[in-house]
Parts: C-alpha cells; sequence; structure tokens
C-alpha cells in the first residue's frame, strides 16, 4: 500500500514538474525569432548581438523564468510593401512610378537585432518606412533618368534602387526578397505618344502579315478547290468511261445476234472478194506478161534511144557552144589586141602630128613673123619712096603743074581710054554707018573724051592753086602736100 502511494506521488511529481516546464518553455516557431531579455538574458558564445543584452532564438525552445525574463516574438515572414511615387523625370516631366517590394527581417541575429530594436513594438509600421524609405530613393533616381530609360531599361532601375537601399535595409536588418517597378504613368500622354509610332508599326506590320496569311489561306484555298475540280473531273471522266464501257458491252450483248450473222456475212463477202481479187490479179498478170511487159520494153527502148539522141544533141550543142565561145574569145582577144595596137598607133600618130603641127606652127609663126618685118620694112620703104614722091610731086606740082599733069595723063591715059570706051562696052549691037569713016570718028570721040578730061584736070588744078594761095599768104606756112585720096595717112 505504502508503494502505491509513493508511486503515485512520483507520477503527481512528475506531472506538476511537466506542467511547471511547459508554462516556462518557449519554443520559437519556423518564422519567428525569440527575443528573449532580463535576467540572464544572453546568448551563447558565437551569436551575435551579446552586448545588447538579450537573446535571440530561432528554431528552437528556451527557458523563460516569469518574472525575470521577457520573450517577446519578431516575425520573420515576407512583407510586402506596395509603392506608389509620383517623380518628376530629367526632362521635367511628372510621372507615377507604382512597384512593389518584397522584403523580410534578415535571417541572421544582426539582423534580427537590428530589426528588433527598430521595429519589434511597431511591426505593423514596417510597411510605412518601407515605403518612404523606397519612395525617397525613386524620386532621386528618376530624376536623373528619362522616361525612355524607365520604360526600356526597368531593370537597370531596379537593380539601382535595390543598390541604393541596399546600405539602409541592412542597418533595418531587412533584406529584399524582390522589387518590381509595377508600372509608370504620366498624365501629359508623353508614354502613350512614344509609343504610338511603334504601335502603328506593328500594327501595319500585324495587318501585312495577316494579308498575307489571308492570302497565302486563300491561294491554298484556291489550290485545293482546284485540286477538288480535278479530282471531281477525272472521276466523272472515269465514271463516264466506265458508263460508255458498260453501254458497249450492253449494246454487244443486244447485238450479239445480229452481229454474229453480220460476221458470217462479212466472212462470205470477204471470201467472195478475195476470190475476185484473184481473179483481177490472174488477169492483171496476163496483163503484165502479154501486154505491159513488151510495152515496157518497147517505151523502154524508144525512151533509150530518146535519150541518147538527146544526149548526143546536148553533146554537139555544148561543143558548139564551146567552140562560139574559144572563137568569141579568140575573136575578142585579136580585136583587143588590135584596138589597143590602133590605140598606140594612134597614139603615136596622135603624138607625132602634134609634134609636127607645134614644128609647123612655130615655123609658120617665125615665117609670117619674118614676112611681117619684111613687109613691115617694105611698107615703110614704100611709104617712104611714096612721100618722097609725093614730096616730089607736090614741089614739081609748085613749080611746073603742067607738065606733072601732061607726066601723070600720060601715065593714065590708058586707063582714061578705057574708062571712056567701057560706055560702049555694054553695047550689045552697034552699027556703024558710015563705013571705015563712022569708025574713025568713033575714035576721033573717044579721044576727045581724054582730052576733055585733061581740060577738066587743068580746071581743077587751077581751082586748087587759087584756093592755096591765100593760105600761104595768110598764115605764112608752107602749103599743105597733095596726096591721093586712096593713100594712107601717115
Amino acid at each position: 500500500m505504502e508503494l502505491l502511494i509513493t508511486a503515485g506521488a512520483v507520477v503527481v511529481g512528475i506531472i506538476v514538474l511537466a506542467l511547471v516546464l511547459k508554462m516556462l518553455w518557449r519554443v520559437a516557431e519556423p518564422n519567428e525569432a525569440l527575443i528573449i531579455s532580463g535576467f540572464r538574458a544572453r546568448s551563447s558564445p558565437g551569436e551575435a548581438a551579446d552586448s545588447l543584452g538579450f537573446k535571440i532564438v530561432t528554431g528552437k525552445g528556451t527557458m523563460v523564468i516569469p518574472g525575470f525574463q521577457a520573450a517577446r516574438r519578431l516575425s520573420l515572414d515576407t512583407r510586402g510593401a506596395n509603392l506608389q511615387v509620383s517623380c518628376v523625370t530629367k526632362q521635367g516631366i511628372p510621372v507615377a512610378v507604382r512597384g512593389v517590394v518584397i522584403y523580410k527581417v534578415g535571417d541572421d541575429f544582426v539582423s534580427i537585432a537590428n530589426a528588433a530594436r527598430r521595429f519589434l513594438d511597431q511591426q505593423n509600421t514596417m510597411n510605412d518606412t518601407i515605403h518612404e524609405l523606397f519612395a525617397g530613393h525613386l524620386r532621386s533616381i528618376c530624376g536623373g533618368l528619362t522616361i525612355e530609360d524607365m520604360i526600356h531599361n526597368r531593370e537597370a532601375l531596379t537593380g539601382e534602387v535595390r543598390r541604393s537601399s541596399a546600405d539602409e535595409m541592412s542597418k533595418l536588418g531587412l533584406v529584399i526578397d524582390s522589387l518590381q517597378i509595377q508600372e509608370i504613368d504620366d498624365n501629359s500622354g508623353y508614354i502613350v505618344n512614344l509609343g504610338k509610332p511603334h504601335a502603328a508599326a506593328i500594327a501595319a506590320a500585324a495587318r501585312i502579315a495577316e494579308a498575307q496569311r489571308d492570302q497565302e489561306a486563300t491561294e491554298a484555298e484556291q489550290i485545293a478547290e482546284a485540286k477538288k475540280a480535278a479530282a471531281v473531273r477525272a472521276s466523272r471522266i472515269q465514271q463516264a468511261g466506265y458508263q460508255a464501257e458498260m453501254d458497249e458491252a450492253s449494246a454487244k450483248a443486244t447485238q450479239a445476234g445480229p452481229l454474229s450473222q453480220a460476221t458470217a456475212r462479212q466472212e462470205v463477202v470477204v471470201q467472195e472478194t478475195r476470190a475476185a481479187q484473184l481473179e483481177a490479179d490472174l488477169a492483171e498478170q496476163r496483163l503484165q506478161s502479154q501486154v505491159r511487159k513488151p510495152a515496157d520494153a518497147k517505151a523502154y527502148e524508144l525512151r533509150t534511144l530518146a535519150d541518147a539522141e538527146r544526149d548526143a544533141q546536148i553533146a554537139r550543142a555544148q561543143a558548139r557552144a564551146r567552140e562560139t565561145e574559144l572563137s568569141a574569145g579568140a575573136d575578142a582577144t585579136r580585136v583587143k589586141t588590135a584596138a589597143q595596137a590602133d590605140a598606140e598607133a594612134t597614139k603615136a600618130r596622135g603624138e607625132a602630128h602634134a609634134t609636127a603641127t607645134r614644128l609647123t606652127g612655130e615655123a609658120e609663126a617665125d615665117a609670117a613673123r619674118a614676112r611681117g618685118l619684111a613687109e613691115a620694112e617694105a611698107a615703110k620703104a614704100k611709104g617712104l619712096a611714096d612721100a618722097q614722091a609725093m614730096q616730089a610731086r607736090a614741089d614739081a606740082l609748085a613749080h611746073n603743074q603742067e607738065a606733072v599733069i601732061a607726066q601723070q595723063l600720060a601715065e593714065n591715059w590708058p586707063e582714061i581710054v578705057r574708062a571712056g570706051a567701057g560706055a560702049l562696052g555694054n553695047v550689045d549691037h552697034m552699027v556703024v554707018l558710015n563705013g571705015a569713016d563712022g569708025v574713025a570718028d568713033l575714035l576721033t570721040k573717044a579721044l576727045a573724051m581724054g582730052g576733055t578730061g585733061l581740060g577738066l584736070a587743068r580746071q581743077l588744078l587751077a581751082s586748087m592753086g587759087d584756093k592755096q594761095e591765100p593760105a600761104t599768104t595768110t598764115n605764112g606756112s608752107a602749103p599743105v602736100a597733095v596726096r591721093k585720096v586712096d593713100e594712107p595717112a601717115p
């Protein structure tokens, strides 16, 4: 009995001890850290934040003495803070940046200690602090960038924000799990207009691609339709062929009876035609042997003779043509040679005649020149003699006119009498009445005409002498020489 009581007391004591231990033992969850402060609240050797006077327990349990120690929990869960910051870019354009940052308390004791000192009693305000922290960095970074840089290099913007805030986050005991810039917007429409050209290009490319695909689809459809129509045509043609074969077979079956009769009749006709053909062949062979062969032989003989005669005639004609050609060639050569000889002779004769003519002309010219000179000398001598004679006659006429006239008349008396008798020269028939007396009388009258002329000459000289006297006396010049009418002027 005593043994049972003792065992019961031990059991009760164990239970009480377990309950007490349960009330004093604190266990840190995987996503939290226990911050133990108070009596003997120090970390084990090798753990950080030992000098701060509190103990950090993670992932295990620890004894907490009520009244002497205080145990508080710091959540290590991931937190998210939405960022909505109004910034001004490098271009002076106001933009609104929206993002989200995912952070948590670091897992090392330093980070937990830093976070515990700053947020242990203000864990609900951690998002506001993070928002303000990142808002300041975003405004600073966006002020040095353009909208194009912010849009096109969003990862670079995110990395810059993470790098600039890393030191401060480390001081706060926080680490950044993720930082995302969700949207960049502006009220001026700059971003919308910035994307319009590209959007238009993309829309044009999309329309072109759609049109090309539509064209390709249409072409494929048309090709398919064509192939389908070809298949239908081939099928119908094949069906028609089969139908024709069926119709032909049906017709043949229908006409089998008449066809057999016609075939039999055809065989009969063929045999009769063959017999007639044989008879015709026989007759033809007879004609060939009795008529055609002799006729062909005769015709061949005649044709051969005609050909021989024609060949002979052609040969003779060719011989004559050749002979004529050779004769014409010889004649032409001879005529050409003779013409060349004549031409050479004519040329030589022409040259000799020209030479003779030239020499003759030169000789005649020399002779004419000599004759002219001689005639000129003779004329000159004659003129001088005539002048001297005229001068002598003039002198004689001036001193003895009667003698001069008588001399002139005596010299020219035959011509004077001839001129007087010239009147009787035109008488065709003259009758002398007194015979010899009449003739003497006629001659006397002719001579009297010369005497009459002599008287007239004397009168003329007298009248000329009367006319010349005043000229000599008036101007005292020598008397002008009398010259004959037919004499040339000196």
